[in-house]
């Protein structure tokens, strides 16, 4: 039979309606709230200030010889002695400390094991009978701990629990049962005593461990039922009085179970029944699952080592296979490397190296056969579907199965992987079914390139026997339970039941997964590289056109125009009638030379823009004499039309600017608004402060613009034919270009009939407070000087020179205070925390390499910016290369402040990682995130630091050094916020800072 009609038979045949009704009655079953307890323990609720009792489940009269009545609605402090109510009461005000639990209480004359539960705003207190601790048993925790922590393999480990967890607990059968990706589960390993059958190698279906009781072991490490046949105790009263809601019990040990399955184990032969979670990466990776045919009492401190026993089970399982596949990778290096190299020769697309190596390209997987697309090639090796088979498998993979695949990763631990993989291809596309013989496991991936493209391979199916505990086929029955309704009832038997199965291939191994990735991300690497040779490449053909056009097309037009003005003085004499011909044709060919010069200086400005190399020569500049002169060039441009310019500046204005290209927009702008302003108006221009920038505004009385071409105007090529039918729609393109190399913005305000506003803003100069003072205006083309400013070439240049110098001081002295500030800090607190001098100089050293490593960036950079992404590589260093941080989100560029200050925060992350954190595991990784949010305002950078797969996560109130340089520094220094949460699958730490809306200026 087909394993996906198998899974199908299972999971989606759609059955009776009575069955059908079952089945949903089953899936809303409130498991977590089931308003009942199992009958070994008693069950307390308290909540309010003081604390009051609330629910009390219904045995409490014979177990504390008090009815419901008499505990309902007493304070906590009536039924304990003050020192048990004092520690309970803080337990409740502290949800996040360590857990107090087991607390020895006595009431009246038993003691009791009382484990503790926050949930929202209610204590849950669970009474059991006191057991005393059998120090023997501690030594066996402690053997079967050893043993363990010495296991290399997972059968080894796998059969060392089973045995341990029989030997320290009693059940008579320990069995350790695996999730499979389809969804059912598999025994892997077992211990055995008595009359129960064995399960050893059986499949179970999926269906036996629905999903809402999946996420309760998950989010539990232990569940037990001392006896199945038990007969649920209610909670009095059914619902909380003050929620009208049901009492969550998810965490709740004594918690009543699903009828359904005591029924189960039941029809198991087990009376009772413990499990113990087994976790990988948070997510549930399968059960060790207990159980006995007499009813079996564990007590709470047995549970609570079997728990940790889970946990330890857990890391190691995590810890094996990473190291498994590890030692799989490091024998796939070679390979790769060979498999790089050819990509790398290759003469035209990357991927035409691996079709010259077909031999390598399957070993890599140990694949059947393997396809390569390319364009419209498709090369074939080994035994493959047919060539349209394998484009349309192809067209589906690109379009669907890696969104899919994407989803799917999060719960299988390989985030991040950009391959598809599956080994039953007809379960995700069953047109697949056709080539199943061929193809039913596949590996593939894609290129982001404009061409069709794939790497492929493929494993054949197997036909194979799976062996199930009863057929699974008819796991479930229903028998009506009144004339009204039907209720669900699993199978009764659990003989073995043989199902032969197809359309499955030998699953791919986390080796070969990376393998593909590994290829892909060096055919990624290969092929950026040669879009970067290209880019290249046209960038320098590029500038030798632009050479070109700069010197043979400018020399002949200045040659042109030189002679066209020379003729015209021979023929100015000269009033003949053809002479006065002439002096016209020569005035059209140099107006037409003129407008063809300045069409090629606009093309050459464009070319450096488009290249991001426009060239500027900044200098402190008095925003008044800048006005003021180029007011004086423009002022002969508005006399044709009689237009009044006015130009205004505030006093004492500075500003970073290259004089010639700010000429060149205010020219430009003032140029355009003379075309579109009728005869008579009006133009200004001022200029003012506005924070660390001055804002220019270019204002006329002129046509305007219409609202909807304004997002337009600066795009290259673009202009308004009306009124101006000679422009070539590179001005104001040009203008933007400028201005953005400057550092400042440039924008449009205008709307038809109402004139325009045209407003930039330039950086303005940090040195002295001001250069000269002029204050002028112009009407209708006259200047009037108020006030002198600095005449001569000769002050000015001294002037900018010693302007240089002071900036360049005043630079220098601030970087080396801050950093003799920050050195000076890091000692302080090293000395503080450190126990040793030895300590204090490791240390101290650490933290001293973390912050030259932060000033060696920058110093690449110019001092000026460098990428998050860098200084997380940097970090590999102190993790022996191991690159186990993984980094995700948004590219941001750091200045000066936010590199050193988070260079120095992650270097204390990552140092406690791989002292006791997720990297002192080998099973164990690192996530970064960053996300950069522009709303709501100010814009906010979110960096997340996220450990997975480490040692458990104790929370602790006691802020050692790590913890106080990481929050002043985030808070004091970047005025922003850090937070940590100590989840059970590893730190999160979640860090808040505020993004500058304009990234410090810089060529």
């Amino acid at each position: 039979m087909e394993f996906t009609q198998l899974i199908k038979d299972m999971l989606d045949a759609k059955p009776d309606a009575a069955l059908e009704a079952a089945l949903a009655e089953c899936a809303r079953e409130p498991i977590r709230v089931p308003g009942a307890i199992q009958p070994h323990g008693v069950l307390l609720s308290v909540a309010g200030a003081p604390l009051c009792i609330e629910q009390v489940s219904a045995n409490c009269a014979t177990a504390l010889g008090m009815t419901a009545d008499e505990l309902l609605g007493k304070p906590l402090s009536w039924l304990l002695s003050p020192e048990h109510s004092a520690l309970i009461d803080h337990a409740y005000s502290h949800p996040a400390a360590p857990n107090l639990d087991p607390i020895k209480l006595t009431l009246g004359t038993a003691p009791y094991s009382a484990s503790l539960q926050r949930i929202d705003d209610v204590l849950i207190i669970e009474l059991e009978d006191f057991v005393e601790t059998d120090h023997g048993q501690s030594r066996i925790l402690a053997r079967v701990l050893r043993n363990l922590q010495a296991a290399t393999t997972l059968e080894t480990l796998f059969d060392i629990s089973v045995h341990e967890i029989q030997a320290l607990t009693g059940y008579d059968r320990v069995m350790i049962y695996r999730f499979e990706p389809e969804g059912h589960g598999k025994v892997v390993a077992q211990a055995l005593t008595g009359p129960l059958p064995s399960y050893s190698g059986l499949n179970f279906p999926g269906s036996d461990i629905p999903a809402q009781a999946r996420e309760l072991y998950r989010l539990n490490w232990i569940r037990v039922i001392p006896d199945a046949t038990y007969v649920p105790v209610p909670l009095i009263p059914t619902l909380r009085p003050a929620t009208g809601q049901p009492l969550d019990l998810g965490f709740s040990t004594l918690r009543s179970v699903s009828p359904v399955h005591c029924e189960y184990l039941k029809n198991m032969g087990v009376r009772s029944s413990m499990s113990i979670s087994l976790l990988d990466g948070g997510e549930l990776w399968g059960l060790v699952a207990c159980g006995h045919p007499e009813p079996l009492r564990v007590s709470r401190e047995l549970r609570d080592a079997c728990a940790m026993i889970g946990q330890l089970l857990s890391v190691k399982i995590s810890a094996i296979v990473a190291t498994d596949v590890q030692r799989e990778r490091e024998a796939k290096v070679a390979l790769l490397g060979q498999l790089a190299d050819a990509m790398s020769r290759a003469n035209h697309e990357v991927l035409d190296g691996l079709v010259s190596r077909p031999e390598l390209l399957m070993s890599l997987t140990l694949a059947d056969g393997a396809a390569v697309l390319i364009d419209d090639q498709v090369h074939l090796f080994g035994t493959c579907p047919a060539i349209e088979q394998v484009r349309e498998l192809y067209t589906w993979i690109r379009d669907t199965g890696l969104a899919h695949q994407r989803t799917r990763q999060r719960a299988t631990g390989l985030q991040g992987l950009g391959v598809f993989h599956t080994n039953s291809m007809q379960r995700e596309l069953a047109a697949s079914a056709v080539y199943r013989d061929v193809a039913s496991g596949v590996i593939a991936f894609t290129l982001p390139k404009p061409i069709d493209n794939a790497v492929m391979w493929f494993r054949a199916q197997l036909t194979s026997t799976m062996n199930w505990s009863g057929d699974p086929t008819h796991h479930v029955s229903t028998r009506p339970e009144s004339s009204a309704s039907h209720r669900l009832h699993p199978r009764q038997s659990f003989d073995v039941w043989e199902q032969e199965v197809t359309g499955i291939a030998r699953p791919w191994s986390r080796a070969d997964l990376y393998g593909a990735e590994d290829i892909r991300r060096s055919a990624l690497e290969s092929d950026l590289e040669r879009q970067v040779q290209r880019e290249q490449e046209a960038v320098r053909l590029r500038d030798e056109l632009v050479a070109v056009v700069s010197h043979d097309l400018r020399n002949p037009m200045s040659i042109i125009i030189m002679q066209c003005g020379m003729m015209q003085r021979w023929a100015l004499g000269d009033t003949h009638f053809e002479n006065r011909n002439i002096r016209r044709a020569l005035g059209t060919i140099e107006k037409a030379t003129t407008r063809m010069n300045s069409l090629l200086e606009d093309l050459l400005d464009t070319a450096q823009i488009e290249a991001g190399r426009y060239q500027l020569s900044r200098l402190p500049l008095s925003v008044t004499s800048l006005l003021e002169e180029a007011c004086s060039l423009l002022v002969m441009l508005t006399t044709e039309k009689n237009i009044e310019l006015n130009c205004t500046a505030a006093q004492g204005l500075v500003v970073d600017a290259d004089p010639e290209r700010i000429f060149q927009v205010l020219s430009n702008l003032v140029g355009n608004a003379i075309k579109f302003t009728p005869k008579g108006g009006r133009i200004n221009i001022d200029a003012v402060a506005d924070q660390h920038e001055v804002l220019f505004r270019v204002s006329d009385d002129g046509i305007g613009i219409p609202v909807e071409h304004l997002p337009f105007i600066f795009q290259r090529y673009w202009s308004v034919k009306e009124g101006n039918p000679r422009g070539n729609g590179l001005g104001l393109y040009i203008c933007q270009g400028i201005v953005t190399a400057h550092g400042g913005r440039l924008w449009a305000d205008s709307s038809l009939d109402s004139g325009s506003v045209f407003s930039f803003t330039l950086p303005m100069h940090q040195g002295l407070d001001t250069v000269g003072e002029t204050t002028f205006l112009k009407q209708s083309g006259t200047t009037h000087r108020l006030a002198q400013s600095i005449s001569s070439k000769l002050e000015r240049q001294q002037l900018e020179d010693r302007l240089t110098r002071a900036g360049l001081l005043n630079e220098l002295n601030h970087r080396v205070k801050n950093t003799l500030a920050t050195v000076q800090a890091i000692a302080s607190l090293t000395v503080n925390s450190s126990a040793s001098l030895e300590s204090f100089h490791k240390s101290f050293g650490a933290r001293l390499f973390a912050l030259s490593q932060a000033h060696d960036a920058l110093a690449r950079a110019e001092w000026i910016s460098t990428e998050l992404v860098d200084l997380i590589e940097q970090l590999q260093e102190v993790d022996s290369g191991a690159h186990r941080i993984c980094f995700e989100g948004d590219p941001v560029t750091l200045e000066p402040r936010f590199s050193l200050t988070l260079s120095m925060v992650l270097h204390e992350l990552m140092a406690n990682a791989v002292q006791h954190g997720a990297l002192s595991s080998a099973a164990g990784q690192v996530t970064v995130t960053s996300t950069l949010t522009a709303a709501p305002s100010p814009p906010t950078l979110k960096i997340e630091w996220k450990e997975t797969g480490g040692p458990p996560v104790v929370a602790t109130t006691v802020k050692g050094f790590g913890l106080r340089l990481i929050r002043r520094s985030i808070e004091r220094e970047l005025k922003g916020q850090a937070d940590i949460q100590f989840a059970r699958t590893g730190i999160i730490w979640s860090m808040l800072i505020p993004w500058p809306d304009k990234p410090e200026s810089h060529l």
